[in-house]
Parts: structure tokens; sequence; C-alpha cells
């Protein structure tokens, strides 16, 4: 049955309409869960390398999916409580859905709009993407900006997540208003990771994790990074040799003095979870793009290297799972 929305009375052809449900079917299988999203994103990325966004998902679903197997890893199973982690995982997860679901139509649009040689932008209506993207991708079908596109598919997401997720009661009250939440920098939940298979690790943070403006910075940060000509073979590398698991051992396996897996494999952890998306609200109807979300310049205040510092942090998270369990006994 065909997706539509009352706002929109513009009638599709029947081919039209079976591109729309090959895309609908396509979304759900494989928004089945972390590790089918992460796949779906760098494959997309292999077949049409214009689209850098594409590769920036599939890194940054990475980190979702090693973060999520964090909470039931040797050390925060110690530190954390366990309703705590679950609704950790769930706005994770709630989170990576709701981009995929909104992303992944618009990837494919512009995939089967390059094999009928025509822009088939006007169908994203039909997915509930937002205007602001149908212009995009109808100015990128026609100027070839690579990085425009990419912002403008780093400012959507971020705004597709704000309401449903930052915003909506359930996380906002037991997941950003809690006391765990003000640990997240420390519990390097707001850091993103880059890693090679030389061992080493790159990547940036956020301060203010519910601030979209925020997130909108890191994640231009993230990609000045990914795509800097000197890394960007070495992260390249690093996606296509090493399958996305969940589990941290994925880039620890490179380190020079490698630890044993402390963490486990995705899909032997948590079930598969069936979402619904309410909201189908344009948030790009609702006021004006702020002029600092375009902007292109990227200014880095600490180091991208983070090996040193992941290293120390690991062993700070380490001495706090001892201290909870010998408080506890």
């Amino acid at each position: 049955m065909l997706f539509k929305d009352h706002r929109w009375n513009e009638t599709i052809s029947s081919e039209e309409e079976r591109l729309v449900n090959e895309i609908l079917f396509l979304t759900k299988k494989y928004n089945a869960d972390n590790i089918s999203r992460t796949e779906a994103y760098f494959s997309f990325y292999n077949r049409h390398p214009e689209i850098t966004w594409s590769f920036l998902a599939s890194m940054v679903s990475r980190n979702a999916g090693w973060n999520m197997c964090d909470l039931e890893g040797e050390w925060f199973t110690k530190i954390i409580e366990k309703q705590s982690r679950d609704e950790l995982f769930l706005t994770y997860e709630r989170a990576n859905w709701l981009i995929f679901q909104d992303a992944f139509p618009q990837l494919l649009l512009y995939h089967y709009s390059t094999k009928m040689k025509q822009p088939m932008f006007h169908l994203l209506r039909n997915f509930y993407v937002s205007n602001f993207m149908e212009r995009e991708w109808a100015c990128f079908w026609k100027e070839k900006q690579k990085n425009q596109l990419m912002i403008a598919q780093i400012i959507n997401e971020q705004n597709v997540i704000q309401q449903p997720v930052i915003q909506h009661p359930f996380y906002k009250n037991k997941v950003f208003k809690s006391p765990l939440f003000f640990f997240q920098d420390w519990l390097h939940f707001s850091s993103v990771l880059f890693p090679t298979c030389e061992g080493e690790l790159y990547g940036a943070s956020v301060n203010g994790f519910k601030s979209v403006t925020k997130r909108i910075d890191l994640g231009k940060r993230l990609a000045n990074i990914l795509f800097d000509k000197n890394l960007y073979p070495l992260f390249y590398e690093f996606s296509s040799r090493t399958v996305h698991t969940g589990s941290r051992h994925d880039y620890e396996q490179y380190f020079k003095n490698p630890p044993k897996r402390s963490t486990p494999f995705l899909r032997c952890t948590f079930p598969y979870i069936s979402h619904q998306r309410r909201d189908m609200k344009d948030w790009s109807r609702k006021s004006s793009i702020p002029k600092k979300w375009t902007q292109k310049s990227i200014k880095h205040v600490h180091s991208v290297k983070l090996t040193d510092w992941y290293a120390d942090k690991q062993k700070q998270i380490k001495k706090c799972a001892y201290l909870m369990e010998f408080l506890r006994l």
C-alpha cells in the first residue's frame, strides 16, 4: 500500500508507485538493526562514491553499534544499572532507526534516478523527507556539489531526530535528564572514533549533545577528518577489511598489544526492535535554516588523533568498574 500524506494531493503514475513501494520494501529490509544499516550505507557508498555522506553514515553507525555493545560488556555492566543500560540502548536504536528510515529512501531514489537518467526527487515527499532535502537533491543533480549535499544531509538527519528522540518525553526524562547523561563525556558516549588497520584512532566529540547545532557541527568536523586526503585511505581500508560486529574488538584487534574481547557481538546480545514513525512533520517548514549550519569552514579545537586518549579512557573506565564492584561488595 502506498505510503502517503494528506498534505500532498499529487497523483503519481503506476511506474512511480512501483518504485516507491520497492524503496519502502528495501528500506524496511535493511533497517532491521545496526549491523544491516551499517552494511547498507557502506554498500551504497561503494556504488555511489559521489554521495560522501553515506560513508560518513556507515562509520558513525559503526560507533553506535560499539556503544550499544559496550552496555552489555565486561565493564559497563559493573558501572551502569540494567534499566539505565536498556534505556540507553533504546535511545541509540531509535535514533539510528529514524535516521535510516529518512535517509535510505533518499539514497535509493538517487540510485534509481541515475539508472533512469532523470531526477525523481519529487517522490521524496512520499517518504516524508523534508522539503529542504528535496531542494538539495534537485540542486545536487544539476550542480554536483558533493560537499554541499553532504552538509545538507548532516543538517537534515540531526533535525529528524531532534523532536522524536532528543525532545521526546521518554528519552528526555529517562536518558537526557538522568545523572548518567551528565557523565556522557567521561563514558565516551558522545565521542565518534574512526579506526585504522594500523591500530590508530581518530575522531571528535561533542559537548552539549542535546543541541542540534552542536551535533551538526560535530558531523561537519567528523566529515572533515574522514575525508582528509591522507587519512581517508586508511579509514576506507578499515571499513573494507573489517566486518562490523558491534564489539569494540572490531578495531582493538589492530592495536599493537590487542586486549582480549570485552564487549559482545551485537546480534548475540540485542533483540530486533519493531519501530513506528509517528511524527511525520517536516522540520524544515517551521523556520529558516541558520547560516552557521551551512557554513563549510571547520575548526578543530582538540587533536583529532585519539589513540592515547582512548587508552587512558579505557583505564579510567576499568578503575571505575573495579571501584563500583568493590563498593557493592
